[in-house]
């Protein structure tokens, strides 16, 4: 039985020149990942610059102009983040620590409250244990927060190295595209159908789908930083960032990010109809994210189901973190396009295309006589 089904899935040299491809990709992304992790993140973010390269070479510029654009474009928005961005979410991060003992002490007062409202429900010494739980994980994250800020050394290091080798890395991408495939394709086999019909597949929809993820992230993180300072909400951007990388999780994204939007809204005002705008404007966005936004963005990029979705984040989520977490649908998508080019076995009741297409020809040319 195992000798019949490996003759049946790699007697086809295509397959196993995919399945070599696909256990060395994945190897060398497990295996030496941190340490390429520059190299890695200057190859997503030119692959996906290349997209606006070929919009400019497609109306006549030449490709080293239009690189040099391109990149000078990126660039600007990389100093517009690092300078004019990443201040204003410190100083909004360090107000929101100062302000958390004020925030958790409104909490347990709240909470101290359960018990007299609902005693068939949750007791006094329910609540002192929740609150004691709560004290335990604060100060395990002010240990973390602590240690963070001892190896702000290394941590700063560790930016300059890609503040200075990303944008080197990302230029060089574009601008030699070409030598370096020539340079790859001396090793390929002379025979790659099966793997290059799955790389246009697979092409056409990771990069539509990173291109419109991050204009997507673009777009719900900056409507909802304006609408939450127009309705007065603190930490506004601080709170459009997170909404806006929420996205990235499909279905849990949301959801979870829903609690400190909720949380700082009603410690901040109460019950009352600033709390009510702020959540409904905060549905509002969600809900055109959802029904308008990712419908024109995707709407041919991803036919997946929910479950696959989910399962997708939770697997490559747990074995590269936030980058397996962006990627999983990608990913996910990879996975698919491979499955659909697999060889596979009929099934029972099902006859061979060749055999189909013969039998239908006949079916038609009998009806033809019959209806002369």
């Amino acid at each position: 039985m195992i000798s019949d089904w490996f003759r049946r899935h790699f007697s086809d040299p295509q397959v196993v020149i995919l399945a070599v491809f696909l256990v060395v990709g994945f190897a060398v992304i497990l295996l030496f990942g941190d340490m390429l992790a520059p190299v890695l993140a200057s190859l997503v973010i030119a692959y996906m610059l290349e997209a606006m390269v070929r919009k400019f070479q497609s109306a006549g510029v030449p490709r080293f102009p239009a690189v040099l654009v391109v990149f000078l474009v990126f660039m600007f928005l990389l100093v517009a983040v690092i300078f004019g961005l990443l201040p204003l979410l410190s100083q909004q991060i360090t107000q929101l620590v100062q302000e958390l003992p004020s925030i958790i002490g409104k909490g347990q007062a709240l909470l101290l409250q359960l018990p007299e409202r609902y005693p068939n429900f949750i007791s006094r010494a329910q609540v002192l244990e929740l609150m004691g739980g709560i004290r335990g994980e604060v100060a395990e994250f002010g240990q973390y927060a602590l240690s963070l800020s001892l190896s702000s050394v290394v941590s700063l290091i560790t930016v300059l190295v890609y503040v200075v080798l990303l944008p080197f890395l990302v230029f060089f991408f574009l601008k030699d595209k070409e030598k370096i495939f020539g340079w790859l394709r001396g090793y390929y086999p002379e025979s790659m159908e099966l793997t290059s019909r799955v790389w246009v597949e697979v092409d056409r929809q990771i990069g539509n789908y990173v291109r419109g993820k991050f204009l997507e992230i673009a777009v719900v993180g900056v409507v909802t930083y304006i609408t939450f300072a127009f309705l007065g909400m603190p930490f506004a951007m601080l709170l459009g960032v997170l909404v806006g990388l929420s996205v990235i999780v499909p279905y849990i994204g949301a959801a979870v990010v829903t609690v400190p939007v909720a949380a700082i809204a009603y410690f901040h005002w109460g019950w009352g109809s600033e709390f009510l705008w702020v959540m409904a404007a905060y549905g509002v966005i969600q809900g055109l994210d959802g029904n308008v936004l990712v419908p024109v963005l995707f709407s041919e990029v991803v036919d997946l189901h929910p479950i696959a979705i989910i399962v997708a984040i939770l697997v490559f989520g747990g074995l590269w973190g936030f980058w397996g977490v962006f990627f999983a649908i990608p990913l996910a998508t990879l996975v698919q396009a491979v499955l659909r080019a697999w060889p596979r076995r009929p099934r029972q009741g099902t006859i061979a295309p060749e055999e189909a297409r013969i039998e239908s020809a006949a079916f038609g040319e009998e009806r033809r006589k019959e209806s002369r």
